[in-house]
């Protein structure tokens, strides 16, 4: 109602003066994007591990996923978009915004709603894959509860407040710089599932120390070797985004490249662990000779 309707909302111009100028933007804003998501797609195993079967998993998140965050990235827009129909300056964050309003009641049920959206989103989304990574580290010592609490604690030490108070540096320093550590190992993960494993995975030998899948001491030098392929290309952009000082101006010229991080080192991991284990025979042979399941 104060911005005069819907309509109006939506006529608000581009600050971008050309298409180019909005291509440089929307690419990078993109990567970074894809990096907040990439959290979540690395640990939906978490999740899914409890589905009945494959097509309650697929059909959770087909539903579940994108029309959820269709719906709340339109309404982000909207009202973003009418806070400078009303206000005069696009107001993004929630809290901010909250204080402009008179209503106490209105202050109240807003504040409800945002502890309820980081209780029942946010924290399972994020806590629950770290929880189970560092009760797997020391189960002995870490349980699900324990690995929950340490998250926590680290989520406090890290000071995501400050990450939020610089939109540019939250989008183009903090997303882009992890997705170029995600893209990676999104990579190894999808050729060795996909294109060397081809979808099949002895459940069993998962569970064993000296079975097929432990490698060299449980590692992979292989894979170890194609992420530090597809992370190098991105560290001389990063370094200059945060802008280490004394830094040769050079570094400047791997930024473009940077803004495709995940893209960059998805593909460079990808790639060359299916070259390195392209003559990986050990793990055809043990699959045929030992149950495997799909």
């Amino acid at each position: 109602m104060n911005a005069d309707g819907i309509s109006k909302v939506f006529q608000t111009t581009s600050h971008f003066e050309t298409t180019s100028a909005f291509y440089q933007f929307f690419f990078p804003a993109l990567t970074g994007i894809i990096g907040f998501w990439a959290t979540l797609s690395l640990n939906i195993p978490d999740f899914t591990r409890y589905a009945k079967n494959q097509r309650a998993q697929v059909l959770g998140q087909l539903f579940g996923l994108p029309t959820t965050m269709t719906f709340f990235a339109f309404i982000g827009v909207a009202v973003t978009s009418s806070t400078l129909a009303i206000y005069g300056d696009a107001i993004w964050d929630p809290i901010v915004l909250i204080q402009k309003f008179d209503s106490p009641v209105v202050v109240i049920f807003a504040v409800i709603t945002i502890l309820m959206a980081t209780l029942t989103t946010n924290v399972a989304a994020n806590v629950v894959g770290p929880a189970n990574d560092f009760s797997n580290l020391a189960p002995k010592y870490i349980n699900f509860k324990r690995g929950g609490l340490i998250t926590g604690i680290l989520g406090i030490v890290m000071m995501p407040w400050k990450l939020l108070a610089d939109p540019t540096g939250y989008i183009f320093t903090w997303l882009i710089g992890y997705s170029a550590l995600l893209g990676p190992i999104a990579g190894i993960i999808l050729v060795d599932y996909f294109v060397i494993r081809r979808t099949v995975l002895n459940l069993n030998a998962l569970y064993q120390r000296d079975g097929v899948y432990s490698y060299s001491k449980g590692y992979n030098p292989k894979a170890m070797t194609a992420l530090i392929l597809g992370i190098l290309p991105n560290i001389p952009g990063f370094l200059a985004q945060i802008q280490v000082c004394h830094l040769s101006p050079a570094f400047e010229f791997f930024v473009p490249l940077y803004h495709y991080a995940w893209f960059i080192g998805l593909f460079i991991s990808g790639l060359s662990y299916g070259l390195m284990m392209a003559s990986e025979k050990r793990s055809t042979q043990d699959l045929e000779a030992q149950p495997a399941f799909a």
